[in-house]
């Protein structure tokens, strides 16, 4: 017999406030790690990273006065589970229309959990050009890591069971602006 699957929410762990909060720190980080913005881009992954690169980015241009390039990364094709998630895959685009050659690329995502995302995230960016450092930054590091991968910079650390889903819900993308742990429940 199936089970059947719920989720429900557990506890908000951001608002709104904490998420701005949470990506000025980071872009601060970002700005004191590089000792500026020269040959900086940053490249959002695919859905939630893009508008998270875009504030980071909003917000290095309020400290520093430069307006540094944003792309977007689609790695569907690059994951390691493409035959498990359905039998024709939406493909959306990639649109990175800077060269990232010799350039200080930052990978920007909303959670951090096996690092499988990030894997495929490398072999896609790796496969545009040559960048001379890629750095990644996410908005929620959950652990349950099973590739040895790390974030650079991390707006929270939240330990997490296996039980749990981090769902991080933009106001530009959802119906709110907060981060949720959700519950799976089995019954």
């Amino acid at each position: 017999m199936a089970k059947h699957v719920n989720m429900v929410d557990k506890a908000v762990i951001m608002d709104s406030q904490a998420i701005k909060r949470a990506l000025t720190r980071v872009a601060h980080e970002i700005v004191e790690r590089n000792k500026g913005v020269n040959d900086l881009v940053l490249v959002g992954i695919r859905t939630r990273g893009v508008p998270l690169a875009q504030r980071v980015a909003d917000e290095i241009k309020r400290i520093e006065g430069i307006e540094l390039p944003v792309g977007i990364l689609d790695i569907t094709l690059y994951r390691d589970d493409l035959s498990t998630l359905a039998y024709q895959p939406i493909v959306h685009e990639t649109l990175i229309p800077f060269s990232i050659n010799d350039k200080k690329v930052v990978l920007v995502d909303d959670v951090l959990f096996t690092g499988r995302t990030v894997r495929a995230a490398l072999d896609a960016i790796i496969d545009i050009g040559r960048p001379s450092a890629i750095q990644l930054a996410v908005l929620i590091d959950r652990g349950h890591r099973e590739l040895p991968i790390r974030a650079d910079y991390v707006g929270k650390n939240v330990p997490t069971s296996g039980k749990e889903i981090v769902s991080v819900q933009l106001s530009s993308i959802d119906s709110g602006e907060q981060v949720v742990i959700k519950e799976i429940i089995e019954a």
